[in-house]
């Protein structure tokens, strides 16, 4: 099921989000041990990097592969600003507005990462980086060929200009980034100097260094966060071609982009054109495909994955169904109750809410069985603990005993497995007595706390699949005595409700990044997020004890303690559940036209079609596309 689906997966654009920090400790450098002032080509977090100096081309690229022809699809995933059902401004930058998903392609960054690594980035607008001694200054040499697309060099002075503006005017999940950069400086026609303030770390600083850079002189005379539908140049491969707002735009590829041939684009990007479509009805977005006016589609609805793909062009061969494997990414789709509301500030309640869906009933019953059960905000990667505490986790979580929740310690939280009837009586009976617990007795026809008060609850939704999923569980709290209902807004309706907290509760996706850090964690999980419009910390939560664990994981200094401490934090997660888990899966559900090309393998970490697919011209005349 998708609902706000903010899968942050693109190449360098996408791992922005999960990359910022901010520490008290001294900078955690596996860079440390790289001399000082020696010209670099990438970094790492931790260890070695996968390519060399001289490196051709990522191992994934495909240097055969024809370029040309069309991809139109839908997106599966978005970011920032950016809105699958529409748009009114071509600015990704800022909070305010709805930009088109995929712009992010306009632009480049000083380095981007590999899909095939989790914490590594290399060159891009820059041709080298340098390393000062204590780490906190980096200096990089821009590629004397980087252009924008109106034709102007890629100066030291945009990098400037980039830095300081989204710092200051920029949408938070950006400019959360860059918090701990105190002054980038150009030095001359080709450097440009970025300084840390000396509480960095090496996350925090390869999340820093793969900010989109933009073109000062475009912004003269401009309100940055008023560009509306002009098109703010980027260096990247793509261009924007033709546009419908809130039906189409089309990005086209740039053919005076200069790097097509440089190491980390080479052999990827084959599209001549991709195209998105807008749709505000899921129904109408699959009937598009069907029609063949969209070519490739992520599924994320088990109804019509069971039901909706058995028509002509899937019998004959001409749409092909694939069940993908899942990127090693964290992910979770959780509901989030509105703590900034009193009735759900009790960890029991939460507790008991969770405990009216039925998952098993409704897998069984509604989901075909091609959904999971979730546990945990880190579905999917190492970091998801199981069991008891290892030795190492809990030289981590004692000296912060008196602030995390006593359950951390022992077997960690899991789902409740219900009996499949949906009206598990033993379930329900242990809801009702954790809401006892926390206060909520009967009255009155209803729950009530002792001041009288109702327990109500609105289960707010953008789209009507949560409804048909869903209501089963609305029906369960009110046999407890809850006032609750669902509601489904429209998505501009729904987006200021959410921007605003304005919500009982929400279903909320997204993928995350490989190496997170302090500031990355702390936009979902953290204090100091917790009332800041445009972050993702939707049910408010604000604890010491999670904000002391995001701080150690920020101080990780190799990727196994990083993964200690990241499953410290997930058992505390868990035992709070601020962020309640809901359901996963196991695969991803892609069908497309046959008329593409796609390596035999994927990256493990990312692969999105738009960079790694490409049109096959007699694929397409075989089924009457070419």
């Amino acid at each position: 099921m998708r609902s706000d689906l903010l899968r942050l997966t693109r190449r360098h654009f996408g791992q922005l989000v999960m990359g910022a920090a901010a520490s008290a400790a001294v900078p955690r450098l596996s860079l440390a041990q790289v001399p000082a002032d020696t010209p670099l080509h990438g970094i790492s977090a931790f260890g070695d990097l996968k390519y060399p100096a001289d490196y051709p081309h990522f191992d994934y690229a495909d240097l055969d592969a024809p370029k040309g022809g069309r991809l139109t699809l839908t997106v599966p995933n978005w970011a920032f600003n950016q809105s699958p059902l529409t748009f009114d401004t071509l600015n990704t930058f800022v909070l305010q507005g709805n930009a088109p998903p995929r712009i992010e392609g306009l632009y480049e960054s000083l380095m981007t990462s590999s899909l095939d690594e989790p914490d590594s980035l290399y060159c891009a607008l820059a041709e080298t980086l340098t390393m000062s001694a204590g780490g906190n200054r980096f200096t990089f040499a821009l590629r004397p060929q980087a252009r924008f697309s109106n034709g102007d060099p890629v100066r030291p002075q945009d990098v400037a200009f980039t830095y300081r503006t989204i710092k200051a005017e920029g949408h938070p999940s950006l400019s959360y980034l860059i918090a701990e950069v105190e002054e980038v400086t150009a030095i001359d026609e080709r450097q440009v100097e970025i300084r840390f303030s000396g509480t960095q770390t090496v996350p925090m600083v390869l999340a820093a260094l793969i900010l989109p850079i933009l073109p000062e002189s475009f912004f003269e005379g401009r309100e940055f966060a008023r560009t509306g539908m002009d098109e703010i140049p980027g260096s990247g491969a793509w261009r924007v071609g033709r546009y419908e707002a809130g039906r189409f735009i089309e990005y086209e590829r740039r053919e005076d982009y200069w790097g097509a041939e440089m190491p980390f684009a080479r052999g990827l990007g084959h599209f001549q054109t991709l195209r998105v479509e807008f749709f505000r009805d899921r129904n109408a977005e699959l009937q598009a495909f069907k029609a063949g006016v969209t070519t490739y589609r992520e599924e994320f609805t088990t109804q019509a994955w069971a039901t909706e793909y058995d028509f002509p062009a899937t019998r004959d061969g001409r749409v092909l169904r694939r069940e993908m494997p899942q990127g090693r990414r964290p992910r979770f789709q959780c509901w989030a109750f509105n703590q900034r509301r009193a009735q759900f500030q009790d960890v029991r309640v939460r507790r008991a809410l969770n405990m009216c869906f039925d998952f098993e009933w409704t897998n069984a019953n509604l989901m075909y069985g091609l959904r999971q059960h979730s546990d945990s905000p880190f579905e999917n990667s190492d970091f998801k603990a199981e069991g008891a505490p290892s030795p190492e986790e809990l030289a981590v979580m004692e000296p912060l005993r008196e602030a995390l929740p006593e359950e951390a310690f022992g077997e960690v939280w899991v789902q409740p497995v219900t009996d499949g009837s949906g009206r598990d009586r033993t379930i329900l009976r242990q809801a009702s007595e954790l809401l006892a617990q926390a206060g909520w007795t009967r009255g009155g026809g209803g729950l009530v706390n002792e001041a009288g008060e109702t327990f109500r609850l609105e289960y707010l939704a953008s789209d009507p699949e949560q409804v048909r999923v869903y209501s089963r569980m609305i029906e369960t709290m009110r046999l407890l005595g809850i006032d609750a209902s669902i509601r489904v807004v429209d998505a501009a309706q729904y987006q200021l409700r959410q921007t605003n907290y304005d919500f009982d509760m929400i279903l909320a996706a997204f993928s995350l990044g490989n190496t997170p850090t302090r500031e990355s964690l702390a936009i979902f999980f953290g204090s100091s997020s917790a009332d800041r419009p445009g972050a993702y910390n939707y049910p408010g939560m604000a604890d010491e004890g999670v904000d002391a664990l995001i701080r150690l994981v920020d101080d990780a200094r190799s990727r196994e303690e990083l993964v200690t401490r990241m499953r410290c934090l997930d058992r505390v997660l868990r035992a709070r559940l601020d962020w309640v888990p809901n359901i996963t899966a196991g695969a991803k559900f892609v069908a497309h036209w046959n008329m593409f090309g796609y390596p035999e393998t994927e990256p493990p970490y990312d692969a999105p079609p738009e960079a790694l697919w490409w049109f096959d011209e007699d694929k397409a005349r075989a089924i009457g596309r070419g």
